[in-house]
């Protein structure tokens, strides 16, 4: 049963393989991010034990049975927030259909019938989603040995995408103006967003001891949210933002104005704390007459910016957490939007040959 060391972001750690072999099939447990070898050995023998009580468990599920051994293991992996729509969705739409069935009995066009047919009134969203939650446990299903393939594996949910709504650099000028200008009690929360590419919940969880201006640098290690309150960002690791000549004097500045902030960078605004920044930014957008945006959109409009000033693709992935660098590039279309007409400014006219109705020979001397 090996144990692996890696380096990530200058600290150690571990992580812990362990399998067997049960009627001729594998099965696997891991487990990831280990800051201690010490710790790693006693998970160890923690996952010895599992696997022992694991060939002593039946070698048929049914659904509900199978849902509830899931719910278990992911509660430690996943946010409650997670858990809730796992919990409700496949609650409402899923058990009611496959509850009493074994997983070996449940086949794709069953699957596929409850996605399509049974999940009433909602969008395709919605049923992507509850596709993903099932294939999720089916494929832990595959990693025990309890099913050979994943049934839902070859179902798909097909959602046109999103219309995702940028500044450009004409609306983002107007926008810190106005919100200057007025006072507004998110100017600094929008600012920083612009700035930095940072997610609400990590702007929100953001803390002056996180901001190293020596080495200009912003550690981007933790989010906050209403559901599940303080914990690590989104991909679970830890980042760094570099802060330009214009963000680290915005810094200053505001940590100069401040007087108690309980080591907070930004306000702890009520409206912020109750989830309203989306359409408080969205109202003040189409109030002084530009792109009405939501909060989330501030990172888009980092993100586009910094790939129209020719940042590559690769550093941008970096500097905002992305887990891929697929993700990143799913914005260099906005990027064409931005820069749409910007080749007038060129100012070369060709030579006209139409101008006076005639056929005119440009090469004639």
């Amino acid at each position: 049963m090996p144990i692996y060391k890696e380096e990530k972001d200058g600290r150690t750690l571990y992580t812990v393989v362990a399998s067997t072999r049960i009627k001729g099939v594998q099965v696997n447990r891991k487990r990831r991010n280990i800051t201690s070898l010490a710790h790693a050995k006693r998970i160890e023998v923690d996952l010895r034990i599992e696997l022992l009580k694991f060939k002593e468990r039946p070698t048929r599920y049914k659904w509900n049975e199978w849902t509830t051994v899931c719910f278990d293991r992911m509660k430690i992996e996943f946010k409650n927030s997670t858990m809730k729509t796992y919990y409700g969705n496949l609650g409402k739409w899923v058990t009611p259909y496959f509850g009493e069935y074994y997983l070996d009995e449940i086949t794709g066009s069953m699957i596929h019938d409850v996605i399509y047919n049974k999940i009433q009134k909602v969008g395709l969203d919605c049923r992507r989603t509850v596709l993903k939650q099932i294939k999720r446990i089916f494929t832990m299903a595959v990693d025990e040995g309890l099913l050979s393939r994943n049934p839902a594996r070859p179902i798909s949910v097909k959602v046109p995408e999103a219309k995702q709504l940028v500044l450009n650099r004409t609306e983002i000028d107007v926008l810190l103006y106005e919100a200057k200008l007025r006072n507004h009690p998110f100017y600094n929360h929008w600012a920083l967003g612009l700035l930095t590419g940072m997610r609400n919940g990590e702007l929100h969880a953001l803390q002056w001891t996180d901001v190293d201006f020596e080495n200009k640098v912003i550690s981007v290690t933790k989010s906050w949210s209403i559901a599940d309150g303080l914990g690590p960002t989104k991909s679970t690791k830890n980042r760094y933002v570099p802060i330009s000549v214009e963000l680290e004097m915005f810094l200053r500045n505001l940590k100069s104005k401040q007087l108690e902030t309980n080591g907070m960078v930004l306000e702890q605004l009520d409206e912020w704390k109750d989830g309203a920044q989306a359409k408080v930014i969205k109202e003040f957008c189409r109030e002084i007459g530009i792109t009405p945006i939501k909060f989330h959109d501030l990172r888009a409009t980092f993100i586009t910016q910094m790939l129209i000033k020719g940042v590559p693709l690769a550093k941008v992935m970096t500097i905002v957490g992305h887990s891929t660098i697929k993700t990143t590039m799913r914005y260099l279309r906005l990027v064409a939007q931005d820069t749409q007409g910007a080749t007038e400014a060129l100012g070369i006219t060709l030579p006209r040959d139409y101008e006076t109705g005639n056929v005119v020979n440009l090469f004639q001397r």
